[in-house]
């Protein structure tokens, strides 16, 4: 993999496709997506599409980890809430933004295998716990931002009260082959809540998502 990958990907399928924000757009630049991926995955890490990465999850195409990156408008210093770590890939672009990132990860071996590549990348100060995401992380509350990798039935109350006021969440919400990503921001006690569009997602999990199977 080399950086002329990386930046095919960035003009193919981020740049045509709407995602302007040149902070984004860096980011995505310098962090090497090719890491994060399983090695018999390495071939195809810079193309726009979900990869495998084990125990039935997926790092998300990169145009997608992209768009919604660009719906939290983080500029900087912003405290961040990461629910589903995955692979880590979206918590290292978060981290190469600024952000003070916290991230949840329900699957241990993920979250072990993540945190791995982030600390050999250089992002060790991002913060990590083992557990269900659909609750938070009510001890580090609130948040900034927080942005949900997975797919939920519906939008879980606990999240919405670790926003602080003005604070944004991304979240996909939906069925299970199907969902919208709802950008919502906290106004004192209404959440002002607009669809971005469609995107399709593995479940997300827990006691406020889908039901553990």
């Amino acid at each position: 993999m080399t950086l002329f990958d990386r930046e095919f990907m960035v003009e193919r399928h981020l740049r045509t496709r709407g995602v302007r924000e040149e902070r984004v757009i860096a980011a995505f630049r310098r962090v090497p997506r090719h890491l994060f991926v399983p090695p018999e995955e390495v071939s195809r890490a810079y193309a726009d599409h979900p990869l495998p990465i084990g125990h039935g999850q997926t790092i998300s195409q990169p145009y997608m980890a992209a768009w919604m990156t660009q719906e939290l408008g983080i500029a900087g210093g912003e405290k961040v809430l990461e629910v589903g770590t995955g692979s880590g890939y979206q918590t290292a672009i978060l981290a190469e933004m600024g952000a003070r990132v916290f991230s949840i990860e329900r699957i241990p071996e993920l979250s072990e295998r993540a945190w791995g590549v982030l600390q050999a990348q250089g992002y060790g100060e991002v913060r990590r716990r083992v557990g269900d995401g659909t609750l938070g992380w009510p001890e580090e509350a609130p948040f900034d931002r927080i942005v949900v990798t997975a797919g939920s039935p519906s939008v879980p109350e606990s999240l919405k009260a670790q926003l602080v006021d003005g604070g944004i969440l991304a979240i996909p919400v939906g069925g299970e082959g199907w969902q919208d990503l709802l950008v919502i921001t906290r106004r004192g006690g209404r959440f002002d809540t607009r669809s971005s569009g469609a995107c399709v997602f593995v479940k997300l999990k827990g006691r406020e998502g889908w039901p553990e199977t």
